[in-house]
């Protein structure tokens, strides 16, 4: 291990790993700092844009989902076909493969926790860590870097420390069990289909899912309502399913962040990253794509940094982002807020799932990462549409 690092990129999830992996495809020397263990409660979905753009192959892919189907408070069901396929991956194996990419492309790799940042005597950033080999009381390790990345997660230690605001960024909780899949088909389980539940029982502000992953399904919840009983509600979704009585192989747990920081740098040498820059889309919690993304512009901006010696370069991450992405999130943010609040809001948001128009724009954004402009019509028409829900003159 060296002393000092062109690069210490702390957290080795998909944001982390993909930015260890740039930097050192571009031949700059990079410390990646992960803490082996940790799984991400996660429905494991990412879209052809993402397969494509970071190199994906198909053997990450545990299963391929080529239907999703809504279901509303009163049961009502929304099947929508997807033109193509979603890929679905399992965060335990999928997280490692890229951490492995990473140290094929030249990237140090090691187990341990992150603990503080410092600063030496001429001011250059300390990371201090425990490394796994040494036990939870070991003594600390400390590495130099010119410069950090930080893709630690949501409430990431790293930014907490270092950027300004990073500790007030609102978040929900999600939980999900991974179970063992059904044998054969049912009459509520599809291989190929995942199901999304809208129900404030089951989630209050948020949604619950159902998302095969091959021979494993991941079957989860999410929400911002402290005290509420996530395992209860995950049981009760089991049990409505038919999946009660299957093996439980693991569950995990973890914030997800509900918008995008206001600020990604320190204005010297450190950049946020996926979870830890708040990077999961409203009303989706969609975050893969976003973390893959968001890993390879901070290591462009730190690559910019370095070429130039001029700490502004890090800002580019955040301003390139939400320059393409942006509209986006704020689009999915004023869904979420409008339509999750209550059951009679999520009914009549289901029944606007049926609508041929709303389905080919979500669906042409999910897979494409952009906002339609092509259908100026069907756009006025969902506007209308959305108008008569939400007044209730519509029917549910």
């Amino acid at each position: 291990m060296r002393q000092m690092y062109d690069c210490v990129v702390v957290g080795g999830g998909p944001a982390g790993a993909t930015a260890a992996t740039e930097l050192a495809t571009k031949g700059l020397d990079v410390l990646l700092l992960d803490k082996r263990g940790r799984i991400k409660p996660c429905g494991g979905a990412i879209p052809p844009k993402a397969i494509e753009e970071f190199d994906i192959p198909d053997s990450q892919l545990v299963a391929k989902a080529h239907a999703a189907r809504a279901i509303s408070p009163s049961k009502r069901e929304v099947n929508m076909p997807i033109n193509g396929f979603v890929g679905m991956v399992d965060r335990e194996h999928f997280d490692e493969w890229l951490r492995c990419r990473a140290v094929e492309a030249g990237a140090e790799r090691i187990d341990g926790k992150f603990e503080t940042f410092d600063r030496d005597a001429d001011g250059t950033a300390l990371i201090r860590f425990r490394p796994k080999s040494v036990g939870r009381d070991g003594p600390l390790e400390t590495v130099r870097a010119r410069m950090v990345i930080g893709a630690d997660g949501a409430r990431s230690a790293l930014a907490k420390q270092t950027v300004k605001d990073a500790d007030k960024v609102p978040s929900v909780f999600a939980y999900h069990e991974i179970i063992r899949s059904p044998k054969e088909p049912t009459e509520n389980f599809v291989p190929d289909r995942c199901d999304i539940i809208y129900e404030g029982k089951l989630s209050p502000d948020f949604y619950s899912w159902v998302f095969p992953h091959g021979d494993l399904t991941s079957v989860g919840t999410g929400t911002a309502h402290k005290g509420f009983s996530f395992r209860n509600s995950v049981a009760e979704l089991r049990q409505r399913m038919g999946l009660d009585q299957l093996e439980t192989v693991r569950t995990e747990g973890a914030p997800l962040p509900l918008r995008p920081m206001k600020k990604w740098d320190n204005d010297r040498d450190v950049v946020l990253a996926g979870d830890a820059a708040g990077v999961v889309a409203p009303a989706s919690g969609e975050g893969i794509y976003y973390a893959l993304l968001t890993g390879r512009l901070a290591a462009d901006a730190v690559e910019q940094a370095l070429e130039t010696g001029k700490a502004k370069a890090l800002a580019s991450a955040r301003k390139r982002f939400m320059k393409d992405h942006g509209k986006v999130f704020f689009v999915l943010g004023i869904l979420q807020h409008f339509w999750y609040q209550n059951d009679k809001r999520r009914e009549r948001f289901v029944a606007i799932c049926d609508d041929p128009d709303v389905q080919y724009l979500t669906w042409e954004a999910y897979m494409h990462k952009r906002l339609v402009r092509a259908k100026p019509a069907a756009h006025a028409r969902i506007f209308f549409k959305d108008m008569a829900h939400l007044l209730g003159v519509a029917r549910a």
